[in-house]
C-alpha cells in the first residue's frame, strides 16, 4: 500500500524533491513572496504552513524540529520571533498562491507563493532625513567660508613637485665595438653552434 506517498513528484527522485521543496520554503520565509511554478508552489505551501505552525507552538522541541528541516539557526529564530507571531489570530491559511502567465520556453504555469501576513517596513521621517544628510556629505562640493572656524587661516596648498627631465643615454652596440676588422657579430643560438677555427 502507498501510505504517506502523496503529491507531485516534480520529475525528481525523493532526495532531490525534498531539497527543492525545502529551498522554496526557506526562500518564502526569507523573502515573504517568491515566483515559481504552480506545481512547486502547491507542494512547498504544505511545508511552509507546517513550519509556521511549529513557530506558533514555540517549544524547544518544535525549534529542533524546525531546525532539522531548515538547517539555519538564524532563520529558525526569525521564524519563532517575527514570522509566527504575526499569525496568532489565524487558524491556517498562512500562505496564498496567485497564478501568473505561462513561462516562455516550456509554457509552465507560473505563480506567486506568498505569506498572507507580511512584515511592514516603515521608514520614519528622521531616518529619511538622516539618509538625505548622508547624501549631502557624500557630494564633493567645498564647504562655504562661514563653515570654517573663525580666526583660522586658510592653509596654502603645496605646489606640485616638478619632475626633472630624464637623461637620454646614447645607444651603444655592446660587443660590436670589441670585434676586430673583418669579423661578423654572432649572438644567441648561432654563437653556440659556431665552429671554432684555429685562427680565432
Amino acid at each position: 500500500m502507498r501510505h504517506n506517498i502523496v503529491g507531485n513528484k516534480l520529475g525528481r527522485n525523493s532526495s532531490w524533491r525534498k531539497a527543492t521543496i525545502r529551498d522554496i520554503a526557506r526562500a518564502t520565509l526569507i523573502r515573504q513572496r517568491i515566483c515559481t511554478t504552480k506545481a512547486k508552489a502547491k507542494e512547498a505551501r504544505k511545508l511552509v504552513d507546517r513550519l509556521i505552525t511549529l513557530g506558533k507552538k514555540g517549544t524547544l522541541a518544535h525549534r529542533r524540529k524546525a531546525f532539522s528541516i531548515l538547517n539555519d539557526h538564524q532563520l529558525v529564530s526569525e521564524l519563532f520571533r517575527k514570522t509566527a507571531p504575526r499569525f496568532k489570530t489565524r487558524n491556517g491559511g498562512y500562505t496564498r498562491i496567485i497564478p501568473l502567465s505561462l513561462r516562455r520556453g516550456d509554457n509552465a504555469q507560473l505563480a506567486y507563493l506568498e505569506l498572507t501576513e507580511k512584515e511592514e517596513i516603515v521608514i520614519s521621517k528622521a531616518k529619511s532625513a538622516a539618509t538625505s544628510k548622508v547624501k549631502d556629505v557624500k557630494t564633493d562640493t567645498p564647504l562655504p567660508a562661514a563653515a570654517t572656524k573663525p580666526g583660522a587661516k586658510p592653509k596654502d596648498e603645496p605646489a606640485p613637485k616638478a619632475q626633472a627631465p630624464r637623461a637620454v643615454l646614447p645607444k651603444t652596440d655592446k660587443g660590436k665595438d670589441k670585434l676586430k676588422s673583418g669579423q661578423k657579430f654572432v649572438g644567441g643560438i648561432k654563437k653556440m653552434f659556431q665552429r671554432k677555427t684555429g685562427g680565432e
